[in-house]
């Protein structure tokens, strides 16, 4: 038998802890008592069915998937669904390369569904889904690698930067990934955007048939992982200046074409050490011809 939905306040009086089954998130809104009492009510009521909506689709969610293949039903399955869409001609992608931030974004459009909110986030294990207002801001670190995280960046985001998501990837983390990234990190309008496209970049920092690089069927390591016997990262050894460059220069190419598609605002790709992020890291102010960036430009280094 499932758990039940587990939903606890911190002891700092102001986020929400939820857990249920593999979703662990912490979430806070920030505004009017009402607005923030009626928006943790909202939160609290749709996360109570959020992870049974997803495993009645399992089947659905963790099959590659088609341009014109069976979409799911459910709303937070159908933000999974369309957020991997634009990569399905492209590259081996499933639903569930967005699930992180499909459910952040399913929670947060429940809490700004019902309250006028200052801003508010849902943090799904460092997939965020973001709301911000007027003059509100919010700060993010930008970690190097996932398994030991240190912030190599901090952005301060506004709601001018049109940031509604950020996710990261890389081989260290929850989820296993076909490249070699320590992280990568992804700033898209939505959660579930981020999420998809912060796994297919993270992918595409690679170097291929490389003797450093440890891989294993997914299905070796995890029975029921959607990527089936694909190889998946579980090392990365000694690496040249030269191997390190070719495979964020690889990962760059990709993060700049999903830029310039509009996929993504902006994304930093960390491997060794040595950090890239993409080329245009401001952003247009719809209401006048200021441009405010959205992150530090990281350069590579020795």
């Amino acid at each position: 038998m499932m758990e039940r939905p587990q939903c606890t306040r911190l002891p700092d009086g102001h986020r929400l802890h939820f857990r249920h089954g593999p979703i662990d998130l912490v979430l806070r809104a920030f505004g009017a008592q009402e607005a923030v009492r009626a928006a943790e009510q909202a939160a609290v009521s749709r996360f109570s069915t959020i992870l049974e909506e997803l495993c009645a689709e399992l089947d659905i969610l963790r099959n590659p998937t088609r341009l014109r293949g069976h979409a799911p039903v459910g709303r937070a399955a159908r933000r999974m669904h369309l957020a991997v869409q634009p990569y399905a001609a492209r590259v081996f992608i499933t639903p569930m390369a967005a699930v992180a931030g499909a459910v952040a974004d399913e929670i947060l459009a429940a809490m700004t569904g019902v309250a006028p909110l200052e801003k508010a986030y849902v943090n799904n294990g460092g997939d965020i889904a973001l709301h911000l207002s007027g003059a509100a801001d919010f700060t993010i670190g930008i970690v190097d690698r996932i398994g030991a995280p240190h912030v190599a960046a901090r952005s301060r985001l506004t709601a001018r930067n049109g940031v509604g998501g950020i996710a990261t990837s890389g081989w260290g983390g929850r989820s296993f990934s076909l490249g070699i990234a320590d992280a990568v990190t992804v700033l898209a309008d939505s959660a579930a955007a981020a999420d998809a496209a912060a796994t297919v970049i993270a992918n595409a920092v690679n170097v291929p048939r490389h003797p450093a690089i440890r891989r294993s069927p997914a299905t070796d390591l995890q029975p029921d992982s959607d990527l089936g016997r694909k190889l998946v990262t579980v090392g990365v050894g000694p690496l040249t200046g030269a191997d390190i460059a070719a495979a964020l220069q690889s990962g760059l190419h990709v993060a700049e074409t999903l830029r310039a598609e509009g996929h993504i605002i902006a994304a930093s790709l960390f491997l060794k050490g040595h950090g890239l992020t993409t080329q245009d890291m401001a952003l247009a102010d719809a209401t006048s011809s200021h441009r405010q960036p959205v992150m530090p430009e990281i350069a590579l280094h020795a």
